[in-house]
């Protein structure tokens, strides 16, 4: 009983704040009822109606006033100092579809959002840490704090060596949002301009190679040109001599720039790792029997020691068949004392895939080997050239070997031989 009180209490209480509310409306309605009185003298039909109109007004009609207990919807603020997460995502959809790698930036350097070409040129880097864990460099540090700073955008060159040589013009700038958006964040861009430098360095290098190689067989075509021209005008068997040396002398040059070429393309490609797959076991038995007839001519003989199975790796064909047969030509060409080569590939469980090219001949120098795969280093100059040898043929197997993420082993030993391992 109490509770129905109450209750009935309640509801006379919220009857009575609705008449409060619409007391303007009560009073026309009220006025208005009184007047009909006074013009038709019929009571029944104006107190009907003034009672419709009063129940109208009380339990249909709607107020237009705000209920004090109702709750306002309520906007969580930014906290003072932090970056509006809205125009983040804003942002970063649209830088991660670019192919260039960006990062965005707190006030701290601390690292928002890195889209996936930055992934792939620099690592995932955590949300919140720092720049510096990824890119050590002084001069892009004191670059990104200075803009941080002033609020001034910047840009420096900047150099990665690892996994391969690349270079990129870094810009940092702020973003440009409206002030009211919370703290500012800023945009960290890198333009690869790698390719750029490996054209300069290609051209400087080709014409300083090309100049200090082929100036001795061009020294000895002139001087064969002009003895001919000359002295042994009329001596056929001095011309037929000649020109036999000057066809050698013409067939190295054509070697050289050939191998240069070769290494030029080679250094354009660097920093793009191969996509395939090749099987070793049918590359190495290729790579032997195109050596055969030079094998014979030396009286060498290649002999392969593979497993049955298949053995794949990820790499470029026609690369990996230059490097073997580099590696198996110089050992037949400097080894052939011990009249055997032997081509071992080894395909472990829990080890990487290995290919070792031996010979048993006079063997290298220790104060040589880590020089061999530099241009134009040769151990003995007069032996190089007499094996018609260009003095590139190493530094072209490190280019493509770095170009698949793979090393190149050198063991040599005096009197005993030598082993060329390539480990992938």
């Amino acid at each position: 009983m109490a509770m129905a009180a109450m209750d009935g209490e309640g509801a006379l209480f919220k009857q009575m704040r609705r008449m409060r509310r619409n007391w303007l409306a009560l009073f026309v309605v009220t006025m208005l009822a009184g007047l009909a009185l006074v013009e038709w003298r019929s009571p029944y039909v104006v107190v009907a109606l003034w009672l419709a109109a009063v129940l109208a007004i009380l339990f249909v009609a709607p107020s237009n006033v705000i209920k004090k207990d109702e709750k306002k919807p309520k906007v969580e603020a930014q906290p003072q100092g932090a970056v509006d997460q809205g125009l983040i995502a804003g942002v970063r959809a649209g830088i991660a579809v670019l192919d260039t790698p960006v990062f965005i930036l707190d006030q701290d350097a601390g690292v928002l959002f890195e889209n996936a070409a930055a992934e792939r040129a620099f690592g995932t880097l955590p949300v919140g840490s720092h720049i510096s864990g990824r890119l050590r460099s002084p001069g892009l540090l004191d670059v990104i704090r200075e803009t941080i700073a002033t609020g001034q955008p910047n840009q420096v060159e900047h150099s990665e060596r690892l996994p391969s040589e690349r270079v990129f013009i870094v810009r940092i700038a702020p973003a440009d949002m409206p002030r009211t958006s919370g703290a500012p964040f800023y945009i960290l861009s890198f333009r690869d301009i790698s390719d750029l430098r490996r054209i300069d360095r290609m051209r400087s290098d080709f014409v300083a190679n090309a100049s200090h190689e082929l100036r001795t067989p061009l020294a000895s075509l002139r001087g064969f040109i002009e003895t001919m021209q000359g002295p042994a005008r009329n001596d056929p068997k001095a011309q037929e001599r000649f020109l036999g040396i000057m066809l050698d002398q013409a067939t190295r040059m054509s070697r050289l720039v050939d191998d240069l070429m070769s290494l030029s393309r080679l250094e354009l490609r660097a920093n793009i790792a191969p996509d395939q797959t090749v099987d070793l076991v049918p590359l190495l038995g290729h790579v032997r029997d195109s050596l055969l007839p030079l094998a014979g001519d030396l009286d060498v003989e290649i002999k392969l020691h593979m497993p049955e199975r298949p053995v794949e790796v990820n790499g470029d064909r026609d690369e990996l068949v230059q490097v073997f047969q580099n590696l198996v030509e110089n050992a037949c060409k400097y080894g052939q004392d011990g009249r055997a080569v032997d081509v071992f590939l080894r395909a472990d469980a829990g080890k990487p895939v290995e290919v070792s090219v031996v010979d048993k001949g006079p063997g290298i120098p220790a104060e040589h080997v880590p020089r061999l795969t530099e241009r134009f280093y040769r151990v003995s100059v007069a032996d190089s050239r007499s094996k018609k040898g260009t003095g590139l043929g190493l530094a072209i197997v490190k280019h493509i070997l770095t170009r698949h993420r793979a090393r190149l082993i050198i063991r040599s030993e005096i009197g005993v031989g030598t082993d060329f391992t390539v480990r992938f």
